[in-house]
């Protein structure tokens, strides 16, 4: 069966099938192989030490694939200058782009009249009007199952995806709680074009940065295993449950502000976790579909699953 969307025909990829941003884990082992696999991989700029190793990373990616790639932006509120690095993928003529977090209208300034495709992450249809006025080529609608940073009204992707749909007239692509064929036609049903995902591409055997113990809470996990931290700085987010972000939850119950907050959730302590496997002194983003996670395949026989799975879909509702 074919799989031609906007999304598809946008990013000139097989499948309508986005590898997520992942902090501090997507990097060229894992974006190449998803890109290999027909979808769109993409490697995380701002988990870069400089713009160097940026560059370098560009270019091992390239030598992995010749297939469309990703290069995902960070910008959050407390994050570091971005245009140093958005200058990079623009001199290495990349693909694409994505951005989340933060006020996207600087970055898409940027890569204007480059070629280079734009899509931003939104948590809310006002985002997904804003995007498209600023230039966005896609949005990715991202509901409260979702890991890592999500929104703060706790919408879900089943509700948010069609009302995205409705109010733009740009691609739309949905994220949050989607791990499987029947997520990506569940999304498709929905009027989006195209699927993003994050947590179940870090339980694969090509996101080599992760540690096992990282994978391995994961697939042991169920939809009840994660919990929002966060929310009382306005940057709710999603990560697995254990005593470190429980304890983060309950500090956060005084309003301590970002000052007390940071050692408990900056990026070296997800990486005491995500890379060293410390649960006890650190913390991994994680979404709700951890509880239909259950193996660490291959990227390659993920997509093969996925599609499997969606065209099994597509035959019974043709009957």
């Amino acid at each position: 069966m074919k799989w031609r969307t906007r999304i598809t025909d946008l990013l000139n990829i097989k499948y309508p099938i986005v590898q997520g941003g992942l902090a501090h884990l997507a990097y060229s082992e894992l974006a190449s192989a998803v890109s290999e696999s027909g979808g769109l991989g993409q490697i995380t700029a701002m988990s870069m030490n400089n713009e160097e190793q940026l560059r370098q990373e560009i270019h091992k990616l390239r030598t992995l694939t010749s297939k469309p790639f990703g290069v995902n932006f960070a910008i959050g509120q407390h994050g570091r200058p971005y245009e140093s690095m958005v200058q990079t993928a623009i001199e290495e003529n990349v693909p694409a782009v994505t951005i989340t977090g933060g006020n996207p209208k600087p970055l898409l300034e940027m890569v204007k009249g480059t070629g280079i495709k734009a899509l931003v992450l939104v948590a809310a249809k006002r985002q997904a009007v804003k995007a498209e006025e600023l230039g966005a080529d896609a949005v990715m609608v991202v509901g409260q199952e979702g890991g890592g940073h999500i929104g703060r009204d706790d919408v879900s992707t089943f509700v948010l995806t069609p009302q995205v749909v409705e109010a733009v007239s740009i691609p739309v692509i949905s994220s949050g709680g989607i791990g499987d064929g029947n997520g990506l036609m569940a999304a498709l049903a929905l009027g989006a074009e195209g699927i993003e995902m994050g947590t179940r591409f870090i339980a694969t055997q090509e996101c080599v940065h992760a540690h096992q113990a990282y994978k391995k809470a994961l697939i042991e996990a169920d939809e009840n295993s994660t919990i929002v931290i966060k929310r009382s700085l306005g940057a709710p987010a999603r990560a697995l449950r254990n005593s470190w972000t429980e304890q983060i939850v309950e500090y956060e119950k005084n309003q301590p502000g970002y000052e007390f907050l940071r050692p408990y959730i900056n990026g070296d302590t997800n990486k005491k976790y995500i890379y060293d496997g410390e649960e006890m002194k650190g913390f991994g983003w994680a979404g709700q579909i951890t509880g239909r996670i259950k193996d660490i395949p291959s990227v390659e026989e993920l997509f093969h699953r996925i599609i499997t799975e969606a065209e099994t879909i597509r035959a019974k509702w043709s009957n």
